[in-house]
């Protein structure tokens, strides 16, 4: 039913929130504060990175960690101990590790729940470009850190 349809992508959209707030404060001690989640197109300016991770498995989709550059350089430079001012390999491996964690922690966290998905390695999208899902909407959820320094995490996910 479409009711049983949205409690259960809801349940999948938590999964995934809840390990973004878990390993973000693991690894770089950080206290999220969520924002309000809406349907989004998913457009994005030049200031932006998005690490973009594909999903396969019971559940089929994306889920993409996009950040604008100052954001992306203080993850970078929380995960790598030491200052980052530049978006180089070093920071950009360690932001890819970064999503890697969140979205291994949501795989297990959904695995509890009986449902097995596989993620593909983490893309990095950088530039002003648009991404259209034409199988599900786009779920946007925004989360805060010191104030309004924003990581927004888009979940489009769908049964198979």
């Amino acid at each position: 039913s479409a009711a049983s349809d949205v409690y259960k992508r809801q349940e999948y959209v938590n999964a995934f929130l809840v390990s973004a707030a878990s390993v973000l404060q693991t690894a770089c001690g950080l206290a999220l504060k969520p924002g309000k989640p809406y349907v989004k197109t998913n457009t994005f300016e030049d200031n932006v990175l998005v690490i973009c991770i594909g999903i396969t498995g019971q559940v089929k989709g994306q889920v993409l960690i996009a950040v604008n550059n100052e954001v992306a350089c203080e993850l970078a430079s929380k995960m790598c101990m030491m200052p980052v001012d530049k978006l180089d390999e070093l920071s950009l491996s360690a932001l890819s590790e970064l999503s890697n964690m969140i979205l291994g922690n949501a795989a297990t966290v959904l695995s509890t729940k009986g449902v097995t998905i596989d993620i593909t390695p983490p893309a990095i999208i950088r530039g002003n470009f648009k991404m259209e899902q034409i199988y599900t909407e786009n779920i946007c959820m925004p989360m805060f850190f010191d104030g309004d320094k924003l990581i927004e995490v888009d979940i489009a996910l769908k049964e198979d």
